[in-house]
């Protein structure tokens, strides 16, 4: 038990060095994700878009076609009409013609109405795509700016993540699990030391019975207030895998 909390502590002192690192960067971390977030947002709507407006195109181009088709139709019901022989043929006819002078207005009114709607996409279109613009060249600069700041601690995050690697393999998968858990839960701080009687995390008073059993490593215990991992001060002063 005392190997396990000495590794969970090497452990929490690795993360605490990352996450210091980690601050180094400032808030450009997640402007740049967010901004890489929002450019594929951006594409999708470009993409949904430019579909909009070659599809309604498409549709125009159909219902124009169906136009010339009905307005042929109603040019060889005229020319029937004088060749009929009885009014039951006629009547016939100017029902078919009607029809199709129907049809031809209802396919002029829909061209009119797919019309404005592709000129609307395509004005969005042109408004999107000049935003994306704008913001990929704002995520360029941004992430130029992450790229120059990570250089600057890259060799101690690779150092810091080696022995991460090592401590991590020689622990259970149940005992890191608990470690990530408390570590998400409390901002990053999962394992303290008791110092002078108080809780690392919290500085809520350790009751001196606790005290003692922790001193004994033969058991882990958590803190009754914030629920850390404690470790005695023997513990984390000869601690073999700190870094």
């Amino acid at each position: 038990m005392e190997e396990l909390l000495r590794r969970l502590y090497a452990l929490q002192q690795i993360d605490t060095n990352l996450d210091e690192l980690e601050e180094l960067k400032g808030d450009l971390p997640a402007e740049v994700q967010e901004l890489e977030a929002k450019a594929e947002e951006l594409k999708n709507h470009i993409t949904a878009l430019d579909q909009t407006v070659k599809g309604t195109f498409a549709q125009r181009d159909t219902a124009d076609s169906e136009i010339i088709g009905y307005k042929e139709k109603v040019e060889r019901y005229k020319a029937q009409q004088f060749q009929v022989r009885n009014n039951r043929e006629y009547d016939a006819l100017t029902k078919e013609m009607d029809g199709a002078v129907a049809m031809i207005a209802k396919l002029e009114k829909d061209m009119e109405s797919l019309e404005g709607k592709a000129v609307i996409a395509r004005t969005d279109l042109e408004a999107t795509r000049t935003q994306l613009a704008e913001l990929e060249k704002l995520l360029a600069e941004k992430g130029a700016s992450l790229v120059e700041v990570s250089k600057t601690t890259e060799s101690e995050e690779r150092q810091f993540q080696h022995e991460r690697e090592k401590v991590t393999a020689r622990l259970k998968k149940r005992d890191l699990m608990t470690y990530e858990r408390i570590r998400k839960a409390k901002r990053g701080k999962a394992v303290v030391r008791v110092v002078r009687g108080a809780c690392g995390g919290c500085f809520n008073a350790v009751p001196p019975q606790r005290v003692l059993e922790l001193r004994q490593n033969r058991k882990m215990h958590m803190c009754e207030h914030c629920g850390r991992i404690l470790v005695s001060e023997e513990v984390a002063e000869n601690n073999t895998h700190t870094v």
